[in-house]
């Protein structure tokens, strides 16, 4: 997806900034005086540890630690400090033992990470759950000498989406006792030579090797000249054409930062400004209800501030059939759970909503998305020197460009079909362009320039580009999104901005440090690329600020690894294709009235489910409460999990779920 984590999919954390997720869904058993932070306060556990309690959460002080509890009381956090505890799994098996004396799931999953942010090491654990729970189940330990900091979840998953970005900001903000934070703010930054430039060659050789991935490109820059743009690897495995910086790759969500820029430039020509109602200009659009419609202004609509959940599965099924127009129309049966402004919740069907709305206001009378096309060539790819960035998919794949890739069943990346992916191109403003990196590199060094091209001609005014960094709301600790960008405010002493993507086989990012007139854009052609950006990123800072520090490397390795015993872990009940008798209880259609209809067929003894545009080949896997789930064996596809019961003859119904969503498809008797 478009996005920077996959639906429906929930992984252990891979580094300290994912123990954001945590969470738990019961009270501590001690009868202690909770309070409630009126704005966010930090706090000291017994030990001196620290954190940031998020506004309106409550907290109770323990003997042992301290347990939160989030505004609606769904979601708490329990944090349990056991000393002289060396051995992670025992501190865990003590902690659940402490707050909840019968607790007795079945462990899935554990690994290790290394230490950051002060703490020595830590230590995961997730735990079995059936797809009708819908729930998190995780405990996690932060080590510091002889003191294991652990964190317990059991929680609700559609309470862990909606308030994540609290719930990161709490736990991404704790630090042992007496910690310093490192920072490189008063030092002097190396000269970016040939030495430092071949150091980051040989760390980007040694990160793509350890994630498989078959290729990707890099490019690094200043505001004036670029200082490395490389491809690395191939197009595509088992193929000799090898990536360029000329490559195309789809960039998708990063294109959130291209719309919000087409934005900017309107805002800045005068034709409505940041805070205008998008009714005054687009009145058919609808959001919700109509009270939630009037409150929506221009930059709602691109700050993942407005409460909107994720509500992907609509325009991945529907695609082949879908228009920029019902993309807009859709949004009137889809209504926020949080309050403007509360919480981060990322909508691409609204991002989406901002481009087309920002077409119409220049071309009313033409198609919403030839229109937004026309218009992303004429004010950003053009004046930019974009050119062979594209907004067509079938231009794009008939170009050089990169094949997605994804692991398999035996954990190699292959070649995926990009079928899927083609679901983008009705919500295209939101994630649909293909671009390289020494494109997408003249568009970020524009706003190191702040607004004006290579030659110092302006191209937009410094105050509606600057706009879209300005913090709209809380992601997590010290971070923040604006407007298409993520603003991290204290990145060892650094102001970093950001911006990722993922469509299946391709992820994305670019970067920019402001204070050191710095960045560079990282595109991969496999699933597995996701966390090389951020490895780079740390690299070159350490490597800029003499920083010997093995961190980026370590945290990388170990999390790769870490991703693939996870998967190799959960798929070890998969059956492929599914036993015969599970296949003969299928009907051979079903339907839903928001995700259409699904045909069962099967082919050389695989079964098959078919959607509208894309299909796949199943496997089931069982489920702890005794239902079966079909699953999605193969890369490129594996998002989605297919819930039906093992009672009855015939399966009548399959459920989809989404971590805030359920949808029932029922088969074709029930509606024919």
């Amino acid at each position: 997806m478009p996005v920077h984590s996959q639906p429906n999919r929930v992984t252990p954390s891979l580094a300290f900034s994912a123990i954001a997720l945590l969470s738990l869904s019961y009270v501590g058993t001690s009868a202690q005086v909770s309070q409630t932070a009126e704005a966010e306060t930090a706090i000291a556990l017994p030990s001196g540890s620290t954190m940031n309690v998020p506004a309106g959460w409550s907290y109770t002080m323990r003997p042992d630690g301290l347990t939160l509890e989030g505004p609606e009381g769904a979601l708490v956090i329990d944090l349990v400090e056991i000393e002289e505890s060396a051995d992670p799994e025992a501190a865990i098996s003590e902690a659940w033992s402490r707050r909840r004396p019968s607790f007795d799931r079945v462990m899935e999953a554990s690994g290790n990470m290394p230490g950051q942010d002060g703490w020595d090491a830590f230590s995961w654990m997730t735990y079995e759950t059936s797809p009708a729970e819908n729930r998190v189940i995780e405990a996690t330990v932060l080590l510091k000498d002889s003191l294991s900091l652990v964190v317990l979840r059991d929680a609700p998953l559609a309470d862990t989406e909606r308030r994540g970005s609290e719930v990161g900001a709490a736990l991404g903000s704790l630090r042992p006792s007496g910690h310093t934070e490192e920072s490189y703010a008063d030092r002097s930054p190396r000269v970016i030579d040939a030495d430092l430039l071949e150091e980051t060659r040989a760390f980007i050789e040694l990160v793509q090797e350890a994630a498989d991935v078959p290729g990707l490109a890099v490019t690094l820059f200043d505001k004036d000249s670029v200082l490395l743009a490389e491809g690395f690897g191939v197009l595509e495995r088992g193929r000799p054409e090898r990536v360029t910086p000329q490559s195309l790759f789809l960039i998708a969500s990063n294109t959130k930062a291209l719309t919000t820029l087409l934005t900017a430039k309107l805002v800045d020509e005068g034709e409505f400004d940041w805070d205008t109602p998008v009714t005054d200009i687009y009145p058919n659009f609808r959001l919700g209800d109509a009270q939630t419609t009037a409150q929506v202004l221009v930059r709602h609509l691109v700050c993942a501030c407005t409460g909107l959940p994720r509500q992907d599965f609509e325009w991945l099924f529907n695609f082949e059939s879908s228009s920029p127009q019902d993309v807009l129309e859709s949004l009137a049966s889809m209504q926020p759970t949080t309050e403007f402004g509360a919480l981060f919740q990322y909508s691409n069907p609204l991002a989406a909503a901002a481009g087309y709305i920002m077409a119409h206001v220049v071309a009313p009378d033409v198609e919403l998305g030839e229109a937004y096309d026309k218009l992303m060539e004429e004010l950003i790819f053009d004046p930019l020197g974009m050119d062979s960035t594209t907004l067509s998919f079938d231009y794009a794949v008939a170009s050089e460009h990169a094949t997605p890739h994804g692991y398999d069943l035996s954990m190699q990346n292959v070649p995926i079909r990009s079928t899927v992916n083609r679901s983008i191109i009705p919500v295209r403003p939101a994630g649909g362009v293909w671009s390289n990196v020494e494109d997408y590199a003249k568009y970020v060094q524009m706003e190191l320039r702040e607004g004006l091209l290579a030659d110092g001609a302006p191209y937009i005014g410094k105050e509606a580009l600057l706009e879209r960094r300005s913090p709209q709301v809380k992601m997590g600790d010290d971070l923040w999104y604006g407007m298409g960008l993520m603003i991290a405010n204290d990145v060892k002493g650094l102001r970093l901005i950001s911006h990722g993507g993922f469509m299946p086989g391709y992820t994305s990012n670019f970067f920019f440090v402001p204070e050191l007139g710095l960045g560079g854009v990282i595109l991969t052609n496999s699933e597995s690329g996701g966390p090389i950006a951020n490895a780079i990123r740390r690299r070159l800072l350490e490597l800029l600020f003499d920083d010997d520090s093995p961190e980026a490397e370590e945290l990388f390795l170990a999390g790769t690894e870490t991703t693939k015993d996870y998967l190799n872990t959960i798929r070890r009940h998969w059956q492929i294709p599914p036993a015969p008798e599970l296949v003969e209880r299928l009907a051979t259609r079903y339907r839903n009235d928001a995700l259409g209809e699904m045909t069962v067929r099967t082919e050389d003894d695989q079964l098959m489910f078919k959607f509208n545009g894309w299909e796949s080949r199943m496997g089931s896997k069982p489920n702890p409460d005794g239902t079966v789930s079909f699953i999605h064996p193969d890369p490129g596809t594996g998002f989605f999990e297919w819930v039906v019961s093992e009672s009855g003859e015939a399966i009548d119904q399959i459920t989809l779920r989404d971590p805030q969503h359920t949808y029932i498809f029922d088969a074709a008797n029930d509606w024919e």
